[in-house]
């Protein structure tokens, strides 16, 4: 077996999902676990649990049996819950998080589609994810990001009245269309979020 498939079967068979794997030099294998989307009715009444330093053990020990098993080769082994940039692997981790700020890198330029308001040759865009109802009843699902051009206001400055906000952008996508996409690294201080912070490791 591969190294996705060894990972991926053994952190799924504990009942987590696997949300990335990297190899950094000198011989570190990272893992990144979250717990199952417990749906939207959990989520919206900020009731969902998150990935304890305990997760991270049970997971550790279990992939260390598994790659030793598979003789896969490394040095060390760190396991860990997803922080402020984590990565959105398939349909259900954007159902996850549509309405939060997220980092997009698009396979290729948007060409045509930014219809004169985006350089043509743009991949890279930040703004809210939403879901955009589709007319067809088994259609794939369809995505659009928004965002404003607008200034960030710096903390105690002043803003007129009298100044024109740029207008709201949006820009459609598929998810085959996407080559990367990450919840953008904003720290709120109001309090954990829906599951876009985490912190728990194990090494």
């Amino acid at each position: 077996m591969s190294l996705q498939q060894i990972v991926e079967t053994t952190v799924t068979g504990l009942g987590y999902d696997l949300v990335e794997i990297e190899r950094s030099a000198g011989g570190l294998l990272r893992i990144t676990i979250d717990l199952p989307w417990a749906g939207e009715l959990v989520m919206a009444g900020g009731t969902g649990q998150f990935v304890t330093v305990e997760d991270c053990e049970k997971v550790t020990r279990q992939l260390q049996f598994a790659l030793e098993v598979e003789v896969v080769d490394y040095q060390r082994l760190e396991v860990s819950s997803p922080g402020i940039d984590r990565l959105l692997r398939g349909a259900s981790d954007f159902e996850r998080f549509a309405g939060s700020v997220v980092d997009i890198n698009l396979k290729a330029p948007v060409g045509a589609a930014a219809q004169g308001l985006v350089s043509a040759n743009r991949k890279k865009f930040r703004g809210t994810l939403e879901r955009v109802a589709v007319a067809d009843v088994g259609a794939e699902a369809a995505w659009q990001i928004v965002w404003s051009e607008a200034t960030p206001v710096k903390p105690g400055q002043k803003v007129s009245k009298k100044r024109q906000q740029p207008p709201l952008q949006a820009l459609g996508f598929t998810l085959d269309e996407v080559r990367e996409a990450r919840l953008a690294p904003i720290v709120s201080f109001k309090g954990r979020g829906s599951g876009n912070l985490g912190g728990a490791s194990e090494s």
